[in-house]
């Protein structure tokens, strides 16, 4: 239950039951979800970047849900800042669980509603630090529709390694969709470095290269410009 294992059904509505003392009425349903690999892991500490509040900016660790599952929250990044702050924790905006970087998590209804429209209008510029497979050109654009939705993806090459035959660029992407990085770059003949799902000849011991490493916005809330940089290794 502490881990976020167990929920209860009332009519129509579901939500995870925290409390072993809350009191049952004639008709809810209680599942209970074991899995002990979940149940027993340990999850990988965030690092809080800054503090606005109504919302604040976290460094998301690799292996690290955005959101925990029906077996499971107690290593999801929402649940930890929520025991580290003490406060209601919005999801507004994912990052693959195999990628680390910058997420926003709201901490009030006010601010993931406004939050979430940022997002959902393309008002925020995120970058990416990516490193690949192959010689990138300096430049370039991906168009290929995914999922049969329309889909951008640029980047800027920053480095390449000859001796090792990989790249290093900086990517931002127009449309949101899943997996998008890495689906395109692997499409193209550039499989993201550590990759376990998309690309060839692309294993990396240190997990995969990807990560998001800026965010930029005005603030819905105050109106100001808000600039949040993360240096990845």
């Amino acid at each position: 239950m502490a881990k976020g294992a167990v929920w209860l059904r009332r009519g129509s509505k579901e939500k995870r039951l925290r409390r072993a003392t809350a009191p049952l009425m004639r008709g809810d349903v209680l599942s209970l979800h074991y899995d002990e690999k979940v149940l027993a892991a340990v999850a990988a500490d965030p690092t809080l970047l800054a503090d606005e509040r109504q919302y604040s900016v976290w460094i998301k660790p690799a292996g690290v849900l955005a959101q925990g599952t029906r077996t499971g929250d107690h290593c999801a990044l929402l649940r930890l800042v929520e025991a580290k702050l003490g406060r209601e924790t919005f999801l507004v905006h994912r990052l693959d669980r195999e990628a680390a970087g910058l997420m926003l998590i709201a901490h009030n209804a006010k601010a993931a509603a406004a939050l979430s429209d940022l997002f959902a209008r393309r008002q925020l510029e995120k970058t990416y630090r990516v490193d690949v497979r192959g010689r990138l050109p300096e430049t370039g654009q991906f168009d290929a529709p995914l999922d049969g939705k329309p889909s951008r993806t640029t980047y800027h090459c920053t480095h390449y390694d000859a001796d090792s035959d990989c790249s290093t660029a900086l990517v931002q992407i127009e449309s949101g969709r899943k997996h998008q990085i890495r689906r395109h770059f692997a499409d193209a003949g550039f499989p993201v470095l550590g990759d376990p799902r998309y690309g060839q000849f692309n294993s990396d011991s240190r997990g995969l290269r990807l990560a998001a490493i800026e965010l930029r916005f005005r603030c819905p809330l105050s109106g100001r410009e808000r600039h949040y940089q993360w240096r990845s290794q």
